[in-house]
């Protein structure tokens, strides 16, 4: 009380000495004084009180808060630190339906999917719960959402009197031998964006004698008429084997090459006449496509395109794959139990580069590796059968050494089975709508990958 009545008289000027002293000696003791005294150290505690509420509520005010930017279409989550304000309590954040956000007062916590890109400031609604009168406050901070990347892309539709017309998208789905095909090929971001054709192309045919095949084909970006090329050439493919004399003696021809009791020599002959038919029928595509582009007036490099094929049948002794490719397009086959996997075809990258080389290129013949490209395989079965242009193979294994990485291709598998960003599942068990998830798969995302996608899975 003593150094309350010193302040007073401090304040009043009334400067210190022996009557004063005694003065206060005396007042000491005074009940109402001693009263007022406590009153007054009441008060003061009282203003320092609000002080210190207001002081904090102006603090979270002029706080610096980084919140994060989210991304339109992703799951957000952002929680509030809180630990220096301890007293302040957030009621609420205005505008943050703007974008497709909600805040979680319990855990202070902003969260949901953004369901656009926007800039916005946003409010925050706060008090402070030492204040009796729970006075709303607001705090204005300016938020992001970034666009979804998919969403800067066009979607224009292809020029409708354009020569050589191409679907945008194409699916394909029914029974191949004792098992299912499916396959989607969907027009690339690249070409949407411009309004220009997909330029992959492919086909699948029963044929006699119990055989099936599966071409496919990626036309050259670089081409002007590159879907008219790869359309031609699947085509040109499937038709040529679609005889049945060759295919009644294809099959023998197989057989013997795969009879254990087959001597040397009759192997060799085996082997000779399906590589050479294959070959044949081939080099008859390249010249084929030469009187195409004459007859069309039009340039053959304009009509640049890969080709993968695959011959197959099911014989006693297991399933028959003959093959063939050019270019940067893969085949692989899985093992049935998943544990082993096999490239079926050289790519034309690594040791084979120089630049893709296309079914309109007639120096392949000449090269020494053109035996090469022609695989005849036999397995006793197995889980799938695998094509895909390089609009697949790209961003899903980036360098052709994966494809033959048992691990890489159960990351693939995993992929497919709806472990991706968009949650997306091609369920080959319940097939019912194969075509349509294969299809939706394919429109992942892959920064730098916007070319033509197809994909054929026998299964």
């Amino acid at each position: 009380m003593e150094n309350v009545l010193r302040e007073v008289l401090k304040e009043n000027r009334i400067e210190t000495n022996k009557v004063v002293d005694s003065t206060i000696k005396k007042l000491l003791n005074n009940v109402k004084v001693s009263e007022l005294s406590k009153s007054i150290n009441d008060l003061k505690s009282r203003i320092l009180e609000i002080f210190n509420m207001t002081k904090e509520i102006e603090e979270f005010k002029e706080s610096h808060i980084v919140i994060p930017n989210a991304n339109a279409k992703k799951e957000y989550a952002f929680t509030f630190d809180m630990a220096r304000f301890p007293s302040i309590k957030i009621k609420g954040i205005k505008n943050l339906e703007l974008v497709g956000l909600e805040f979680d007062t319990e855990n202070v916590t902003i969260f949901g999917s953004p369901t656009i890109a926007d800039q916005i400031d946003i409010q925050i609604e706060f008090f402070n719960e030492e204040d009796e009168n729970l006075e709303l406050n607001i705090k204005s901070i300016p938020f992001i959402v970034n666009a979804d990347p998919k969403d800067l892309w066009l979607n224009k539709p292809s020029p409708e009197n354009s020569r050589f017309p191409k679907e945008e998208n194409l699916t394909y789905s029914t029974g191949f031998l004792d098992k299912k095909i499916v396959v989607a090929s969907k027009r690339g971001r690249s070409h949407a964006h411009e309004g220009t054709f997909r330029d992959d192309d492919f086909l699948v045919r029963s044929l006699s004698n119990d055989w099936e095949v599966v071409a496919v084909a990626d036309g050259a970006g670089s081409a002007k008429f590159a879907r008219a090329g790869s359309k031609f050439a699947t085509e040109y493919i499937i038709q040529s084997f679609d005889n049945d004399t060759f295919l009644q003696t294809l099959s023998s021809e197989v057989d013997s090459y795969f009879d254990d009791q087959s001597a040397d020599d009759i192997k060799l002959k085996n082997k000779t006449f399906i590589i050479n038919s294959l070959y044949k029928t081939v080099k008859q595509l390249n010249e084929a496509l030469g009187d195409y582009a004459t007859s069309e007036e039009i340039n053959l490099k304009d009509l640049h395109t890969t080709l993968i094929f695959c011959l197959v049948k099911k014989f006693d002794f297991g399933y028959v794959i003959l093959s063939f490719g050019v270019g940067d397009c893969p085949i692989n086959v899985i093992g049935k139990d998943e544990t082993d996997v096999k490239l079926l075809n050289i790519l034309d990258v690594g040791e084979f580069s120089g630049g893709t080389r296309f079914i309109t290129m007639s120096e392949i013949f000449s090269r020494p590796d053109i035996a090469d490209r022609f695989g005849i395989n036999c397995f006793p079965d197995f889980s799938k059968l695998i094509l895909m242009t390089d609009g697949i193979y790209d961003p899903k294994f980036v360098v052709e050494s994966k494809l033959e990485n048992l691990e890489s291709w159960k990351n693939f598998l995993r992929d497919l089975d709806g472990e991706n960003e968009e949650n997306i599942k091609v369920d080959f068990v319940n097939d019912q709508n194969i075509e349509v998830q294969l299809s939706d798969w394919m429109d992942f995302w892959s920064k730098g990958n916007h070319d033509d996608r197809t994909l054929a899975v026998i299964y």
